[in-house]
């Protein structure tokens, strides 16, 4: 992804925050034959603060995407809220449509993790969801048994990425004069046909956040 210093996202906190939200992520790895994207859920590291992330794949995906071979990167592509954005919604002025987004790469070399670890990341990641729900039922909950969770794990390769690259950027109009973003805000908050109540927040969320820079600054 071209990075815009626009448009460029590096508040650690708001990038954990964006993946925390948006776990479901692609991966773009390679083998012998080239390129391969795959899709997974995707979990920040419980023990890290930073951008370190964990999760799985299921074999064979491992082979495609190049996880194991030294010095071969996988990049892990995490999208939060995007949408279309009408041109008529910036008034009467020459405008042609766009679309806004969130996106975050992280790009290294994982780590494979061992049996015992991929079943603490396997069980970290059912937790996590299972949580939401009323009776949440975890790795080892029966009927679920230790050999079908150990075959489960068996099928799985689990991995750690620390990226040693990041570009994210956050395309939200902000390159618009401050009564056109919230008129953009305005219109996702309310078109009926296509409403976007995700990305209206986001942008409201990042606006908020320049002004009150600008308040301090002035």
């Amino acid at each position: 992804m071209r990075q815009n210093p626009s448009f460029a996202m590096t508040d650690v906190a708001e990038l954990r925050r964006v993946i925390g939200e948006n776990p479901w992520a692609t991966l773009v790895g390679r083998d012998a034959a080239g390129m391969t994207a795959s899709h997974y859920a995707i979990l920040l590291d419980p023990e890290r603060d930073d951008l370190t992330v964990v999760g799985h794949v299921g074999r064979p995906d491992d082979l495609v995407l190049g996880l194991g071979r030294p010095e071969q990167e996988l990049m892990v592509i995490f999208q939060g809220p995007h949408g279309y954005i009408a041109p008529g919604w910036y008034g009467d002025v020459a405008a042609v449509p766009t679309w806004n987004y969130v996106a975050v790469h992280l790009s290294g070399v994982p780590e494979v993790l061992d049996a015992e670890e991929n079943l603490r990341v396997l069980e970290h990641l059912v937790d996590h969801f299972e949580n939401r729900f009323p009776s949440p039922r975890g790795m080892w909950t029966p009927p679920n048994d230790e050999a079908f969770v150990r075959r489960l794990e068996a099928g799985t390769i689990g991995f750690r990425l620390t990226p040693t690259r990041v570009t994210a950027k956050r395309k939200l109009s902000q390159n618009k004069p401050d009564e056109i973003i919230e008129n953009v805000i305005l219109e996702l908050s309310r078109d009926e046909s296509h409403p976007n109540p995700a990305l209206a927040a986001e942008m409201r969320r990042a606006h908020d956040a320049r002004l009150a820079a600008r308040a301090q600054q002035a």
